[in-house]
C-alpha cells in the first residue's frame, strides 16, 4: 500500500530554515541554516517534479539503493548523493599529482590503470586510508579483489560502478593509520576535540573584559574617586579644591582619553549613570568653574556610594578587596587554557582518540607557563577538560564512568566503532580484515532514510563491493563469536548505566546488525515514528512479542499491563491487539499522531521494546536487579516532580519519557524475588512522599496499580503510568 509523504512538512521546515538564516544574529548560525534551507528547497523540487520518491529505500530516480543518498532531518533525501559534489579536496590533490583533468571519470579511469591499482594496494597493506563514505571501498575492492586472484569478481564490481563513477567519490582519502589497542573507543578524534577547543579559544570577549575592568577601569576608578576625596568634607565632595588640584584633575582626563582608545572591551565606564562616568563628568565641569547642584548631588551619591561598597582607597579594606581582584584578573582566561589544551594535542594523531589521556589534562608544566603567559602548576578548567575527555580512547565501561558516554544515544554513536573491531576477525588477510573494518565503520555513518509501508533500510551486503567479498571471509565462526561478545557487552552497558532509557533508535540497528552477524535469532524493534505510522508491524515485531510472553508470562509485569498468556503472535494478530489494546477499535491507519501513539506504545509494552532480547541474550545489570528497578523508578519519578503544576503541552515528552521508564522499572522489578519487590516498590513509595502534593496525586495511581500488582492481582487498567493520550493526558489535568 503506497502512502505518499505531504509537502507540508518540507515547506515547514524550509520556512523555518529561511527565517533563521535571514534573522538569526549570529552569522555561522544564518550560513548553516541557508544550506539547510537549499537542501529543503531540492526536496521540495523533487517532490514535486516526481524524482524524488520519499519513503522509499531507493528515493532518488535512477540511483540505486547501494548508493548513498543525502539525507536531511527526519530522513528526507535531498536528491544528491553523499558521495557526490565537488572534488574532495584529497581527490584534487591525487589529480594534480598525476596530471589528470580535475574530474572523477579520469581519476576513476587512473585507478583502473597498473599505476592505479599497486597504489590501492599499497593503501590495503598499509592501512592509511579513511573512508568517508562507504562507496570509497569500492575500488579498494576491486584492487584486493585482483590481488586474490578473483579477477572475474572485480569485474563484475567495475561493471556495477562504470555508470557510477564520474559522479561519486570513490577514492579512499590517504591518511595515517594508528592502531588504538583493541576493545577500545573514543567519542571523537582528536582533530574535532582541536576544533571545539579552538572556537572556545576564539571567544574572548567576557573573559578579557572582566580582567580589564579588574586591571584597568577598577585602579583607574579608584584614583579619580581619591582625587575627589581631596576635596570633600562633612559637607561631600567639592567644599575645597588643593593646590595643583586641577592640573591633577586634567591629568586624569587625558589619561581617561587615551585608556578608553586603547581598552574598549569593557563598556560600563561609557554608561551615564555609572558612577566612574559621574565621577568624569563632574571634573570636566569642576574644571570650567562650578558644579551644578544637579551635578554636586549625583558626585556627593557616586562617592558615598564607592566608599560605602569597597571603603576608601588606600584604606585596609579596599586594599585587601582590589589584593583579591588583582590575583583574580592574574589567572588565565579559559580561551587561553584552550589554546594551550590545543597545543598538547596538536602533535597526535588528528584522526584517532588518545589512550591515557589524563596525562594530557595535567596542571601547567614550567615551560608552558613561560609559552602561554600563565602560572605553573595551575589546574586546566573543569569544562575544557570535559571537552578533550572527548577524546580519551578506553574501554567502554571505562568511558562511562567518566562520563564521557551520558547517555544510551551516545553509547550508540560509539557501536560502530565497537562493531568495525568484530570485522577485523572476519579474515585471516589482514589486509581485508582492515577493509571491512573500516567499511562498517562509514556504513554506519550512513543517514537512515524516511521509509513507509514496511520497508527496511538498506544493509550492508545489498552494497556490490561487500557482496563481491563476502565469500573471501574465512574467519566466519570468529567473526560470529565476537559480535555474540559485542552484543552481551552492550546489552550489559545498556542494563548498567541506563536502564531508564529505552534502547534508542541508532543502538537498535547496532544490535540488529550484530544480531544476523552473529547469526543470532533475536529480534530488535525500533521505537516507531507516530506521525508517519500506518498501523501496521513488521513481522519481527510479532517474534519480538512471543519472545517477551516466554519471559514475562505470570510476571509482575503481566499483571501491571494486563498481558494475556498469548503464546504466537502472527503479524495481523499483533497488530489488531495492539489496535485494540488502544481502545482504536478501527483497526486501520490512523489520522491523529497522539492516536498512533497509543497503537505504538502498546507493541512496546507487548515487546518489552527490546529488554526481554537484551535479556535472552543474556545481558544483565552489574548491581543487580533491583537496582535497576529502583533507578529506573526514581527516574520515572524525577521526571514527573519537574513538571510544573499548570503543565502543559511542552511537557509531553517529559511525561511520555517518565512512562517508558516506568515501563523499564517495572519490567525489571519482575525480576526481583518477592522480598525486593516489596522493598524497592516502599522506596518509590517514599520518594513519591517526599514530592509536592500535586506530583503525588499524578504518580498515586500508577502506584496503587504496581502495589496490586505487586501483591498479586492485576492491576485497574485506568491506573496505568502510559506515555501516550488522545486528548489531554490524565497526569495535567491535576493541578489545573
Amino acid at each position: 500500500m503506497d502512502t505518499p509523504v505531504s509537502t507540508d512538512y518540507v515547506r515547514t521546515q524550509l520556512a523555518r530554515a529561511l527565517a533563521t538564516a535571514h534573522n538569526h544574529t549570529d552569522p555561522a548560525v544564518r550560513k548553516a541554516a541557508e544550506r539547510r534551507a537549499h537542501s529543503w528547497k531540492r526536496v521540495r523540487k523533487g517532490m514535486e517534479k516526481g524524482t524524488l520518491a520519499i519513503g522509499s529505500r531507493t528515493p532518488v530516480r535512477h540511483l540505486p539503493a547501494w548508493v548513498t543518498p543525502e539525507v536531511i532531518h527526519g530522513g528526507f533525501a535531498t536528491g544528491l548523493p553523499a558521495a557526490g559534489g565537488p572534488l574532495r579536496p584529497h581527490e584534487e590533490e591525487l589529480a594534480r599529482r598525476h596530471g589528470l583533468p580535475a574530474d572523477r571519470s579520469a581519476l576513476y579511469t587512473h585507478h583502473l590503470t597498473e599505476e592505479g591499482i599497486a597504489a590501492l594496494t599499497r593503501l590495503l597493506d598499509s592501512g592509511d586510508y579513511a573512508l568517508d563514505q562507504p562507496e570509497q571501498a569500492a575500488l579498494l575492492a576491486v584492487a584486493w579483489l585482483l590481488r586474490a586472484g578473483d579477477t572475474a569478481g572485480a569485474l563484475d564490481l567495475i561493471a556495477e560502478l562504470d555508470r557510477f563513477a564520474p559522479a561519486l567519490c570513490l577514492t579512499p582519502r590517504p591518511e595515517p593509520h594508528h592502531a588504538l589497542p583493541p576493545g577500545t573507543v573514543h567519542r571523537r578524534t582528536v582533530a574535532e576535540v582541536r576544533t571545539a577547543l579552538d572556537e572556545r579559544a576564539q571567544r574572548t570577549g567576557q573573559p578579557h573584559a572582566l580582567r580589564e575592568a579588574l586591571t584597568v577601569w577598577n585602579p583607574f576608578a579608584d584614583r579619580v574617586l581619591a582625587h575627589w576625596l581631596e576635596t570633600a568634607d562633612d559637607s561631600g565632595p567639592d567644599a575645597h579644591r588643593p593646590q595643583g588640584w586641577s592640573e591633577r584633575g586634567a591629568a586624569l582626563l587625558a589619561e581617561y582619553e587615551r585608556l578608553a582608545a586603547e581598552h574598549t572591551l569593557c563598556t560600563k565606564h561609557r554608561k551615564p549613570g555609572r558612577n566612574l562616568a559621574i565621577l568624569l563628568a563632574a571634573l570636566r565641569e569642576a574644571l570650567s568653574g562650578e558644579l551644578s547642584p544637579r551635578l554636586r548631588g549625583l558626585l556627593r551619591h557616586a562617592a558615598d556610594s564607592m566608599v560605602a561598597k569597597r571603603g576608601r582607597p588606600g584604606s585596609e579594606r579596599h586594599i585587601l578587596l582590589r589584593a583579591r581582584q588583582a590575583a583574580q584578573a592574574a589567572l588565565p582566561t579559559h580561551d587561553m587554557s584552550a589554546r594551550l589544551l590545543s597545543a598538547r594535542l596538536e602533535p597526535l594523531p588528528q584522526s584517532s582518540g588518545v589512550p591515557g589521556i589524563d596525562r594530557l589534562l595535567s596542571p601547567v608544566t614550567a615551560e608552558e607557563a613561560r609559552r602561554f603567559g600563565m602560572p605553573e602548576g595551575h589546574p586546566l578548567p573543569g569544562g575544557l577538560r570535559t571537552i578533550a575527555a572527548r577524546a580519551a580512547a578506553a574501554p567502554l565501561g571505562e568511558l562511562v564512568e567518566r562520563g564521557v558516554v551520558p547517555s544510551a544515544e551516545v553509547l550508540a554513536e560509539l557501536v560502530p566503532a565497537l562493531a568495525a573491531q568484530t570485522e577485523a576477525g572476519s579474515s585471516t588477510d589482514p589486509a581485508l580484515a582492515r577493509l571491512l573494518s573500516a567499511h562498517r565503520a562509514a556504513f554506519s555513518r550512513r543517514r537512515s532514510l524516511l521509509l513507509l509501508n514496511l520497508e527496511h533500510q538498506v544493509r550492508a551486503h545489498e552494497l556490490p563491493w561487500i557482496r563481491a567479498l563476502e565469500r573471501h571471509r574465512d574467519a566466519a565462526e570468529t567473526r560470529r563469536r565476537a559480535a555474540r561478545e559485542l552484543i552481551l557487552h552492550l546489552g550489559n552497558a545498556v542494563l548498567t548505566h541506563f536502564p531508564g532509557t529505552i534502547v534508542p533508535n541508532p543502538l537498535v540497528r547496532e544490535l540488529d546488525s550484530l544480531a544476523r552477524a552473529a547469526e543470532l535469532d533475536v529480534p530488535f524493534v525500533e521505537e516507531l515514528a507516530a506521525d508517519i505510522f500506518t498501523g501496521r508491524f513488521t513481522p519481527k515485531f510479532a517474534r519480538a512479542a512471543e519472545l517477551a510472553a516466554r519471559q514475562v508470562r505470570g510476571s509482575l509485569y503481566a499483571r501491571y499491563y494486563g498481558l494475556a498468556p498469548e503464546k504466537t503472535y502472527a503479524p495481523k494478530t499483533f497488530a489488531a491487539l495492539c489496535h485494540s489494546r488502544a481502545d482504536n477499535t478501527r483497526g486501520r491507519p490512523l489520522v491523529s499522531p497522539a492516536r498512533n501513539g497509543t497503537v505504538i506504545e502498546q507493541a512496546q509494552i507487548l515487546t518489552t521494546h527490546n529488554l526481554a532480547a537484551l535479556v535472552e541474550l543474556g545481558a544483565r545489570p552489574a548491581g543487580g536487579w533491583a537496582e535497576a528497578a529502583r533507578r529506573s523508578l526514581a527516574s520515572a519519578v524525577h521526571m514527573v516532580a519537574a513538571v510544573p503544576r499548570e503543565g502543559g503541552y511542552a511537557d509531553l515528552p517529559r511525561i511520555k519519557n517518565a512512562a517508558f521508564a516506568w515501563r523499564q522499572g517495572v519490567f525489571f522489578l519482575s525480576r526481583c524475588s518477592p522480598g525486593e519487590q516489596r522493598e524497592e516498590l516502599a522506596e518509590t513509595e517514599r520518594r513519591v512522599a517526599d514530592l509536592p502534593e500535586v506530583a503525588q496525586e499524578r504518580l498515586r495511581p500508577a502506584l496503587g496499580g504496581l502495589r496490586a500488582a505487586q501483591e498479586g492481582r492485576p492491576a485497574e487498567r485506568g491506573v496505568l503510568f502510559l506515555g501516550w493520550s488522545v486528548g489531554p493526558h490524565r497526569m495535567l489535568r491535576i493541578g489545573r
